[in-house]
């Protein structure tokens, strides 16, 4: 094993378990919620709606200025305060639900509390990684991660899908709020924990935000890559938003089915992932982001022609298809992203791309409940599916598509850079 490998570092062991522990948290909750909203509340389409919008919505109200607050904290407190957070919010609902008093009010409190507690932890994982490993061993941490997230995606919603119909709903949640305690008992086991850099002048939060804005939408690559993958979140929410009323009402099937459809998405996310880099080394790296979505786009349109018989095998395949091609551009957009970014915005083109990506979600929520209430289920995932088909499209147009290796890294001059005292009002420090 290389000396530079992560594995051999405890605390990122410790970090890597955590993270596990808090993605299997996520999954089983994604399943359960919905379902408890459908089965025990009687909710509409409209209100499942809401509740998937919730969910997503604080990404649009403190995503941008996240980042900005967890630079001037410890992450590793982050961590800790976020996943304990997260236990007590989801064991209030078994607790409710148990004394006859659970009420859709609550489930909306919960999901947009988890949800704000959710990007501090995102936020934070992400800037306190690369201060437990060292430059060697960051990729293959990375790597390690995105590949959990993917095997958090079949694990935790298989299993929820299972919990859920092996136990009521809402008790289903008490394995959530143990996960979440469990990663944040595993996160107080890590002994690294840096303090901030202190500063004379707090820096300007809005210059920061405008900064990293410009970076990403002003270049014509991280634009189009920041408009293919919101759509493709877009499309995908509006669908993921109704499945639950779909399969519990209109299909007549249980839960553990819908923890299955959702499982074969999670491995088609891991198997994108793992091809990712020897498709892009035969095709090209932008060959690939590019010409693999004008091929694979159309097969969303099988998603929709969900039913009975053999139509639900035809779109779990579409499903496992279409979350392949999502694996794919995950791996190659965020290195592409990385390398067309200099080392002093990463940070905020980070938050900015989580902020546009996360938003789209938020957004395809209330917009899938509205259709499914106004026009039906059907033509609510008709719509989900017609997005993924062309969501490929600003990437297939843009320069990308051209790109054959990944590019040096850039050193784009910030504007901190060239005006030394903008430089001490923005908190940039001058090479």
């Amino acid at each position: 094993m290389s000396t530079s490998s992560p594995w051999r570092i405890p605390d990122f062991r410790a970090l890597f378990t955590a993270t596990a522990l808090s993605h299997l948290a996520t999954n089983t909750g994604y399943v359960a919620v919905p379902l408890i909203a459908v089965t025990e509340l009687d909710a509409s389409a409209g209100q499942v709606g809401a509740l998937a919008a919730l969910s997503t919505l604080a990404f649009l109200l403190i995503g941008l200025p996240a980042g900005a607050w967890v630079d001037r904290m410890r992450q590793h407190r982050v961590l800790v305060a976020a996943d304990a957070a997260r236990a007590l919010l989801f064991a209030s609902v078994p607790v409710a639900w148990a004394l006859d008093v659970l009420t859709l009010g609550q489930l909306y409190a919960v999901v947009l509390l988890n949800g704000c507690a959710t990007v501090f932890f995102d936020v934070s994982s992400q800037s306190f990684l690369p201060q437990l490993v060292d430059r060697e061993g960051l990729v293959p941490a990375n790597a390690a991660m995105i590949t959990l997230q993917a095997a958090g995606n079949v694990a935790g919603r298989g299993a929820g899908g299972w919990f859920v119909q092996l136990l009521a709903a809402p008790a289903a949640l008490v394995g959530t709020g143990l996960l979440y305690l469990g990663s944040a008992l595993r996160l107080t086991s890590i002994r690294r924990s840096p303090r901030p850099k202190p500063e004379s002048r707090p820096p300007r939060l809005a210059a920061q935000i405008g900064e990293g804005l410009r970076h990403v939408l002003g270049n014509a690559e991280l634009r189009a890559l920041a408009l293919t993958a919101s759509l493709s979140n877009f499309g995908t929410q509006i669908v993921n938003t109704l499945l639950p009323l779909l399969f519990t009402r209109e299909l007549g099937l249980p839960p553990g089915a819908l923890g299955l459809y959702w499982a074969t998405g999670g491995v088609g996310l891991l198997l994108g992932a793992r091809c990712a880099h020897p498709i892009a080394r035969r095709l090209g790296h932008g060959r690939t982001l590019g010409l693999a979505g004008a091929c694979m786009a159309p097969i969303a349109l099988t998603i929709p022609l969900i039913g009975g018989g053999p139509w639900i095998w035809l779109s779990g395949a579409g499903w496992l298809l279409v979350s392949f091609k999502t694996g794919m551009d995950n791996v190659l957009g965020v290195s592409l992203r990385q390398r067309l970014t200099p080392d002093p915005l990463l940070g905020r083109m980070n938050a900015t791309f989580r902020f546009l990506l996360t938003g789209s979600l938020a957004i395809a929520s209330a917009v899938a409940g509205i259709i499914g209430e106004l026009l039906g289920l059907s033509t609510a995932v008709w719509v989900g599916g017609g997005v993924l088909a062309l969501a490929f499209l600003p990437v297939f147009l843009s320069p990308v598509r051209t790109r054959r290796e990944l590019p040096a890294q850039v050193f784009v001059p910030l504007a901190a850079d060239r005006d030394p005292a903008r430089a001490e009002s923005a908190g940039e420090s001058i090479p």
